[in-house]
């Protein structure tokens, strides 16, 4: 790509101070959120990286009571299993003062997200809109949500243009079935953040920022129709 770099990149020392600074982040647009409006929503993301953000956000002083939570992407399993997102939000933000938020996850309990499809989608559709919020984490193949190369339905899910506000995925490398936020709802958030941690993802997104096909590095449907520069918080 020429022109402006497509991210808006601050260093950290260390995981602690970030997932601190990205709390606080977070927890600034949901207040401007719910100063103008009734409520708000926010999606986050899983696996093992965002925990201490979670935690760090669990305690921050809102009103939780107007704040709907619901999940960037979730993979199709039930939340007894360790691979679920919808239960590591619940132990690690939804304890203390943000137990008090409404959480709303995408896995519904059908055999196949196709099959749940409907029924998230409904979910979803009472969140309050746009997200005040939506932080992002990005795998080493450059896939951000559930946006993995070579799934076949990756094209639905980036389509900037696309209707449907989730989409299911397969892909060899996503491991099970999922389901995902498509790119429009996550880049309608009043605020995004992508949350990356050390240096051979420093250096995929660093690719990503360059010339090349979307279906390589996901990630590039987001910092290509951002409507402003990706804010990224990084620590070695």
């Amino acid at each position: 790509m020429s022109g402006a770099s497509p991210i808006a990149l601050v260093p950290y020392a260390d995981a602690a101070a970030l997932a601190r600074a990205l709390a606080a982040h977070v927890a600034e647009a949901l207040r401007a959120r719910l100063a103008r409006d009734d409520a708000a929503s926010l999606a986050v993301s899983g696996g093992r990286t965002p925990v201490h953000f979670l935690e760090a956000l669990g305690g921050a002083p809102l009103d939780w009571r107007r704040i709907a939570v619901t999940l960037v992407d979730e993979r199709w399993v039930p939340e007894t299993s360790d691979r679920s997102n919808a239960a590591l939000v619940r132990r690690h933000l939804l304890q203390g003062p943000a137990a008090a938020a409404r959480f709303v996850p995408l896995y519904t309990g059908d055999a196949t997200p196709e099959e749940g499809l409907a029924a998230a989608t409904a979910a979803v559709a009472a969140l309050p809109a746009p997200f005040a919020a939506v932080v992002l984490g990005m795998g080493d193949d450059g896939h951000t949500a559930s946006f993995f190369p070579g799934a076949p339905t990756l094209a639905a899910a980036i389509d900037p243009a696309g209707p449907a506000p989730l989409v299911a995925v397969r892909a060899p490398a996503a491991g099970e079935p999922r389901i995902t936020f498509a790119l429009p709802p996550l880049l309608a958030a009043d605020t995004v953040l992508l949350h990356i941690e050390g240096m051979t993802k420093r250096t995929v997104l660093e690719r990503a920022c360059t010339d090349g096909a979307t279906a390589e590095l996901p990630i590039r449907a987001v910092l290509r129709n951002a409507p402003a520069p990706l804010d990224v918080l990084w620590c070695p």
